[in-house]
């Protein structure tokens, strides 16, 4: 069964890049083009006409209280409708808590921003080159040079089982730029991230996001890994031309609800999550607001400061290589466009 989900999952990342290149771009224009509807729960039902499966939109605007919308499918199969407080894989808006632990960990001494792969992990010299000269700050800022793990062949198709695996994807690999001269989105910097965090604290990383961050926000629907939650209480993932449910592929995401995501948001960029002196490490290493992607799901979390307002969107359909992403992408601008 794993080896038939494997094909299946190959020939829909062919197929779902033919088909995408006829049919993507009139299903953007149509996106752009529509009128703007009155209200968020309009937009989102509209979101389902264009192809979605299901989308969950969180919203908290200062002085009101936070709006929960859903539209579409929670699971497609068992005809259940898409739950605002379902729980969704956010991907890479993890790496937000990671720069904020990381953040922590400087202003305690616990680590510097200055020090570099090879002090910190020297049996990585001469297998990560330049290990010698890439610091924390560059890995943190995505300005290091070291290969993105997940650009390997068939990542996504037959992804690693631990971390070690992931790392040997790269290791011994050339650099892709020089330290600091470049800029490349590499999720083996996280990776290194989060090893380090493990290393200097003496627990997993999540372990210590509950400690310093979700404990304080009492953020009680926030949780590391796959087997932490009921699965009845996850959203279903799914991939264009894949009929399955892939909502038990584990790459590793954190999994939260939106209400989760953007209480923390909010108190990512009012500073409430940091200690006095924490805010100024994390303003000059990483940004304050994410999108996230893996197959199934698709997130964005950002503040919008000029009418104060958090937005969160889930989107549970995706295909790397089609239209999925800037879909979601058009349907969230709309989503602020109504709110102003």
């Amino acid at each position: 069964m794993k080896n038939r989900k494997k094909q299946i999952f190959r020939i829909a990342l062919l197929v779902g890049t033919v088909v995408s290149l006829y049919f993507v771009p009139w299903i953007l224009v149509k996106a752009w083009i529509m009128p703007l509807p009155d209200t968020v729960q309009e937009q989102l039902d509209e979101s389902i006409d264009l192809g979605f499966d299901g989308i969950i939109v969180y919203v908290d605007q200062g002085g009101k209280d936070p709006q929960f919308y859903a539209a579409g499918w929670k699971n497609r199969e068992n005809s259940i409708p898409a739950d605002p407080h379902s729980l969704f894989k956010i991907a890479s808006i993890g790496k937000l808590y990671d720069a904020v632990s990381v953040a922590k960990l400087v202003h305690d001494k616990r680590l510097s921003l200055d020090k570099t792969v090879a002090d910190y992990f020297p049996e990585f010299a001469g297998r990560i080159e330049n290990a010698e000269k890439i610091t924390l700050r560059m890995m943190v800022r995505h300005r290091s040079g070291i290969p993105n793990l997940t650009d390997t062949p068939n990542f996504w198709v037959d992804p690693p089982k631990s971390d070690q695996e992931a790392l040997d994807l790269i290791l011994d690999q050339p650099a892709n730029f020089q330290p600091d001269e470049d800029y490349e989105y590499s999720n083996t910097n996280y990776l290194l991230i989060t090893l380090l965090i493990e290393k200097v604290t003496g627990k997993s990383k999540f372990e210590f996001i509950k400690e310093a961050i979700l404990d304080p926000l009492n953020l009680k629907n926030t949780f590391g890994s796959l087997d932490q939650v009921n699965l009845d209480d996850l959203m279903s993932g799914y991939y264009v031309g894949i009929e399955e449910d892939i909502k038990t592929a584990d790459y590793g995401s954190m999994i939260a609800t939106a209400e989760d995501i953007g209480i923390f948001l909010r108190a990512l960029n009012d500073g409430s999550v940091f200690f006095e002196g924490e805010q100024e490490i994390y303003s000059s290493i990483y940004q304050y607001d994410h999108a996230g992607l893996v197959p199934g799901y698709q997130s964005i979390a950002e503040y919008h400061k000029d009418i104060d307002t958090v937005v969160i969107q889930f989107v549970n359909t995706t295909n790397f290589s089609g239209y999925t992403w800037n879909l979601s992408q058009i349907v969230y601008k709309r989503i602020v466009k109504i709110l102003k």
